[in-house]
């Protein structure tokens, strides 16, 4: 399940379909090749209707015959009637984008960003974890990355930050939708607004879960309930992270925390583009992917 219904305001345009080598690949192409190398065989897209055919004429050409693929829709008035508010702009968030796709997924599965680079080896750890995990289970997962390898150069992120206990699962995650690098170091807003030091190692959710089926239906109540408890407020989220936690917090399940060697990369603003595309050119120049992934 891949999350491509995001507006990129920060970078400047549609991040999902933006061209990142010579032979014209978007961040999305190494996530789907890598994907499939790891034995993922079907593809669920998160999109926007006033992006669908640009969307679907790039992924089509790439998936036809190599995998199942459908395509669902995220759009601000998908909420029951008496929460819909003309006034409102911004999207409903993560976890209202998984929510879309509830009806057409039946199977463990993935989900991640479409403008993150996760590498193969976080696709093949969590693929192996889906594959040994009951779909009636209510055990999940979450691909762990290092604070300091997420960050950009260039101004905040956001960030799920993860406590893990000591046997590797986790114990909470708390959305942090404003981390920044200040004079070299490392600082979030808290509550107030102020800004705070926050250790370079913590560990980070980079919204590569994996889930059973068995997420939809608590992730559904618990989002009728993030709505009553948010009608007024114009700008409420309703992230994954909310709903991992109230799956910790309610006892229900359990979430694996994954780790791999695979390097993270990404684009949150324009200025990260050119970072993003010397770290693919070393990579396909040392044969980790063929020149032409299709």
């Amino acid at each position: 399940m891949i999350l491509a219904a995001g507006m990129g305001s920060r970078y400047g345009g549609l991040k999902q379909l933006d061209k990142f080598t010579p032979e014209g690949d978007t961040i999305i192409d190494f996530s789907i090749y890598d994907a499939l190398q790891a034995g993922f065989g079907k593809f669920v897209f998160i999109i926007r209707k006033s992006i669908e055919a640009e969307f679907k004429a790039e992924i089509e050409k790439k998936l036809k015959g190599r995998a199942e693929v459908e395509y669902v829709f995220q759009e601000i008035d998908k909420v029951p009637e008496q929460f819909k508010n003309p006034d409102r702009v911004k999207p409903w968030g993560t976890g209202h984008a998984m929510l879309m796709a509830k009806d057409c997924v039946k199977e463990n599965f993935a989900i991640i960003n479409a403008d993150d680079f996760y590498g193969r080896e976080a696709f093949v750890a969590m693929a192996e974890y889906l594959r040994k995990t009951d779909k009636d289970s209510y055990h999940f997962s979450m691909m762990a990355y290092l604070l300091k390898n997420t960050v950009s150069d260039y101004g905040f992120v956001s960030r799920g930050e993860c406590e893990v206990n000591e046997k590797g699962f986790l114990t909470g995650v708390t959305e942090r939708t404003h981390i920044e690098k200040i004079n070299g170091q490392l600082v979030r807003k808290d509550e107030t607004g102020n800004l705070i030091p926050i250790d370079e190692n913590t560990v980070v959710s980079m919204n590569f879960w994996g889930f059973t089926p068995k997420c939809f239906e608590f992730a559904e109540a618990l989002f009728t309930e993030f709505l009553e408890n948010n009608k007024d407020n114009l700008k409420a989220e309703y992230f994954i992270p909310l709903i991992v936690n109230g799956f910790i917090k309610a006892d229900t399940a359990t979430v694996k925390v994954l780790t791999s060697k695979a390097k993270w990369f990404g684009v949150t603003y324009k200025e990260d583009k050119e970072m993003v595309e010397k770290e693919i050119q070393q990579l396909k120049k040392n044969k980790l992917y063929p020149t032409h992934l299709w």
